[in-house]
């Protein structure tokens, strides 16, 4: 399994949910680094320590005296890893059962793939049911996890990895040098230069189409990101806008709709399902 990096928030109530979701929906054992850049509370640090206490995951904690910003302490976070694959998730996101495995095995499908991203509710250019929208966080994860688990592999491209949850390939991502914290403040344009990048060195940035992760909101730039991307890729805005006018997955949209209509009472065996 890869580390799975949780950038902690100020929000307490939406990371003790990520926290419970990650614990039913992720395989026991699975590192798992909560990295705190100076931002949870004393609420949140005992939402974190009585958390670390009980779950099954392999979970470490670490917090910076002084915030460095979320691009430089995910670099460095991301640095540390050296080669592994990160699976970084937003600390307000609540993966479905089944999702790390699936992401992983997207990335041993094409050593060509560098970022996986899984559908979303509130995932942009990987929001399902409808592209480019948000939707409240659904009540029946358990089921679309059941329904996106029998979706064909077919791994499409996406414009860029989406901040919800993204696999990293990790020998991608040091030949790409990395995030730049100079640049951009935000994880959302952060990731978005990284994606650009990479697939400008040959590597494909895709939707995990088997996988599921539920996200209160959509990630958000920070002031002047949107001016810095359009400086470094100009053609970035017109190709997004393009692919959500176009929405090449629409198709794929309709038929993991379809299959989550199909499907009949949960499984009993849910532990065997993650």
């Amino acid at each position: 399994m890869p580390v799975v990096v949780v950038p902690v928030g100020r929000d307490d109530e939406a990371l003790d949910a990520c926290l419970a979701a990650l614990d039913v929906s992720t395989p026991p054992g699975t590192p798992v680094w909560l990295a705190d850049d100076a931002q949870a509370g004393p609420r949140g640090y005992a939402i974190i320590e009585r958390w670390i206490a009980r779950t099954t995951l392999r979970a470490d904690y670490t917090r910076r005296q002084r915030s460095v910003g979320e691009v430089a302490h995910l670099d460095e976070v991301l640095a540390a890893c050296g080669d592994a694959d990160v699976a970084v998730i937003a600390p307000d996101a609540v993966p479905a059962p089944g999702w790390l495995r699936r992401l992983v095995a997207a990335l041993a499908s094409d050593g060509s793939i560098a970022t996986a991203t899984p559908w979303s509710n509130a995932g942009e250019a990987a929001a399902w049911p409808r592209i480019g929208e948000i939707d409240p966080i659904p009540s029946d994860l358990d089921r679309i996890a059941r329904a996106a688990a029998g979706m064909p592999a077919l791994h499409p491209e996406l414009p860029a990895a989406v901040t919800h949850a993204v696999l990293v390939r990790g020998t991608a991502r040091k030949r790409a040098g990395g995030l730049d914290a100079s640049s951009y403040g935000s994880w959302y344009a952060a990731l978005t230069d990284l994606s650009l990048r990479l697939a400008g060195l040959g590597w494909r940035n895709v939707l995990c189409d088997t996988a599921y992760v539920a996200r209160h909101g959509e990630g958000l730039p920070f002031d002047g990101d949107m001016d810095a991307l359009a400086a470094r890729w100009p053609d970035w805005h017109p190709r997004l806008a393009n692919y959500l006018m176009l929405d090449p997955l629409r198709a794929s949209r309709v038929q993991l709709s379809a299959l989550l209509e199909s499907l009949g009472e949960p499984e009993a065996q849910r532990d065997l399902f993650v």
